[in-house]
């Protein structure tokens, strides 16, 4: 029955399908046995969540211009950087965010943080993380999506 429905039915609907297949056989099967032998054989059912957009901010967000416009082009160090913030999902905690900045010059990663809610204080430690890792000299455009 795993195998027939693409790995997709847990405990209980192997058990309801099992139990109608039993029952010319005056047979039946509980769901605690059914559990412990997909145990056994190390067998999970493949679930898909349903992905939630996080809720509206209530506060308008101010409208800036595009300083970029594309242009992710550098000459040099702590001249561009963007921002922005990743869903991730996980088993334990459910939905947990990413708060990343990247320098456009070497193109890599140069502040994070990571928590359970997206909130401003995501960002602000992620700001935080970068200004500790580079000497800030001269002009620095910081471009984001205008999101949260």
């Amino acid at each position: 029955i795993f195998a027939e429905f693409k790995q997709r039915y847990g405990v209980m609907k192997i058990h309801h399908e099992l139990n109608l297949e039993l029952q010319p056989l005056q047979r039946r099967c509980s769901p605690r046995r059914i559990s412990r032998l997909m145990k056994e054989l190390d067998s999970h059912s493949v679930t898909v969540n349903k992905w939630k957009a996080a809720s509206a901010s209530k506060t308008k967000v101010e409208q800036r211009p595009n300083l970029l416009k594309q242009d992710f082009s550098t000459t040099g160090l702590n001249q561009k950087w963007t921002a922005d913030i990743t869903y991730i999902q996980t088993k334990r905690n459910g939905w947990c965010y990413l708060s990343t900045i990247m320098d456009l010059h070497p193109r890599r990663i140069i502040g994070y943080s990571f928590s359970k809610k997206m909130a401003t204080d995501l960002v602000l430690k992620t700001l935080e993380s970068a200004v500790k890792n580079r000497t800030i000299t001269g002009d620095l455009i910081i471009h984001t999506d205008l999101g949260s």
